[in-house]
């Protein structure tokens, strides 16, 4: 007789200082925040003795912030590459398919996002444009400000953004994922991720957009790591609510991390709880502008995503290259918790991005 297939589980362990211990970095999936990152602890992460001295330049970091509800996604992105700095907001109306792209490159600078999402502030004031994040998990609380004037100076004509949001990321609300994984033996990322109740308003071309905790929720997500040279991939995310008001959202990642088996970034949460999701494999049969396909081994992720805006942006920069492509679309298939609930997923918004960075 045939025994039944075990659903995935992936351990979630407890709680550690840093993801880093005795000059060698630890793996492992987690439920709560770092007290600190600092991967220039690990020793030796390079064969060559040249890419150890230069080791904090190879560090790549970004926070990432996406919040919704039924008529407004606000995405923001606060990347430190080392060889420059990069600030991008990108608010899109889905009723009207109106959307702004706003983009800021900076020359590279000592600065670095904190090492503690504790209480720490990240804040940058540059011409016309404005950011604050706030980092305050001892307050269960993040808060990002955004002011971005009316300007001709962007790639086109954009009209004034304003943007006050706050994370309520109390535990009965929200369980993290966070994740070390490894490259190499001694090359490592490290995530920190949470869905969110937001509230808050935004102003956009003059008018003013209120955001309830009820209606809206958003994806909080912290990035860092000795990412390759040549850095490659790709993200599928949706947050909403489904099933009796149910607050539901994936955030899902294909990337070049090793033992994804044993550990990997892929997360799903159903009102707050944390379901750690096996690897996927996304394919895109007749290209990016067309039906992803996002599905594991184990029966628990079985995903079709329809994109139906696309969005691509290039750069060369020094001697860095990049390409990003955000699809904005829908999600179509079904997901299943850790519980053995099977969730049915129908039309639900969603974007899709991937990613070529060098550098």
């Amino acid at each position: 007789m045939l025994g039944l297939r075990r659903m995935y589980t992936r351990e979630i362990l407890p709680p550690i200082t840093s993801p880093v211990l005795d000059g060698k970095p630890v793996f492992g999936t987690w439920n709560r925040a770092f007290e600190k990152v600092d991967l220039k602890e690990i020793r030796k992460p390079y064969k060559s003795p040249l890419l150890n001295l230069l080791k904090d330049s190879r560090i790549k970091e970004w926070f990432y912030f996406n919040v919704q509800d039924n008529a407004y996604l606000l995405e923001a992105v606060f990347s430190n590459f080392k060889l420059y700095r990069m600030a991008q907001v990108f608010i899109y109306n889905k009723g009207s398919g109106q959307k702004s792209v706003f983009r800021k490159f900076k020359p590279p600078s000592g600065l670095q996002l904190p090492s503690s999402l504790s209480n720490s502030q990240l804040e940058s004031n540059s011409s016309q444009f404005f950011f604050s994040i706030h980092n305050w998990l001892d307050a269960d609380t993040v808060k990002l400000d955004i002011n971005i004037e009316k300007s001709k100076s962007f790639s086109r004509k954009q009209p004034r953004l304003t943007a006050h949001l706050t994370y309520n990321m109390s535990a009965h609300e929200v369980t993290p994922a966070v994740v070390s994984l490894g490259f190499s033996e001694q090359r490592s990322m490290c995530a920190y991720k949470a869905l969110a109740p937001v509230h808050g308003s935004m102003v956009f071309d003059g008018k003013q957009i209120d955001l309830k905790q009820d209606t809206c929720s958003g994806f909080f997500l912290d990035y860092r790591g000795y990412f390759p040279y040549r850095m490659m991939s790709t993200y599928c995310s949706a947050a909403g609510f489904i099933e009796e008001n149910k607050r539901f959202g994936f955030h899902i990642a294909e990337n070049q991390t090793k033992e994804t088996n044993k550990n990997n970034e892929n997360a799903l949460w159903t009102n707050g709880k944390l379901t750690p999701l096996p690897p996927v494999h996304i394919t895109m049969p007749n290209g990016h502008d067309a039906d992803w396909i996002i599905q594991d081994v184990e029966g628990m992720v079985d995903l079709t995503f329809t994109p139906n805006d696309h969005n691509r942006y290039g750069s060369n920069i020094l001697i860095s290259n990049t390409e990003f492509i955000t699809q904005l679309g829908v999600y179509n298939g079904m997901l299943m918790n850790s519980d053995g609930e099977r969730f049915q997923i129908k039309n639900f918004f969603g974007m899709g991005e991937k990613n070529y960075l060098r550098v």
